[in-house]
């Protein structure tokens, strides 16, 4: 490990999207953490599950408050480690073809970040360029299956700032356990935790 992570290790924020606890995700989730700090990041893990995260308005507060969201809930806690964070790891199932309420839900009420980054200036905070890990699975196996959950993703990282985007996505994965049943995805999630962290840091 390099003298600079020694003194400034990769920060690292994780999102855990799924409603069901110890699921399929959180699994994936769990082994991209291990990764990471294999690689020694320090990570910072939130499940939305245990969050309480209201809708957005479309109230347009955000905008006149200096992208500061008027509603004042959970989301509050996640602002600044949205802005502050090296990497960025979310993981959801598909529900629909498309990312869990709970997400969609959290990526929503970043509609502040967005003010900011509308009028010009910048959300980055982090000390380095910025990476994303998108972890997902879905029950079926249709061609582009992962494409909804792609493209709020993409907009989503726009805002961040995040353009090394990354991926552990797999099929025919539906039942609780069902994962266990990959573990090339396992070790996948794994390797795309480490090498999260170690990007540029050589």
């Amino acid at each position: 490990m390099g003298e600079r992570a020694m003194n400034n290790p990769v920060q690292v924020i994780a999102f855990a999207c799924s409603p069901r606890v110890h699921g399929n995700t959180d699994t994936l989730l769990e082994h991209a953490i291990a990764g990471a700090e294999e690689a020694g990041a320090r990570v910072e893990r939130f499940d939305l599950r245990a969050m309480t995260i209201t809708g957005c308005r479309h109230c347009g507060g955000c905008i006149g408050g200096a992208g500061r969201c008027v509603i004042e809930d959970d989301m509050q806690r996640l602002y600044d480690p949205l802005r502050t964070a090296d990497r960025v790891i979310i993981a959801s199932p598909l529900f629909f073809m498309g990312l869990t309420a709970q997400a969609k839900t959290m990526i929503d009420r970043c509609q502040p970040l967005w003010a900011i980054r509308h009028l010009g200036r910048s959300v980055s905070r982090a000390s380095r360029e910025r990476a994303g890990l998108f972890l997902s699975v879905g029950g079926a196996d249709f061609d582009d299956m992962f494409g909804g959950a792609r493209r709020v993703l993409r907009a989503w990282y726009w805002t961040l700032e995040i353009f090394e985007r990354r991926e552990v996505t797999r099929g025919c994965v539906d039942a609780k356990g069902a994962i266990s049943d990959h573990p090339d995805a396992l070790a996948e999630a794994r390797d795309a935790g480490r090498s999260l962290v170690q990007w540029r840091e050589g």
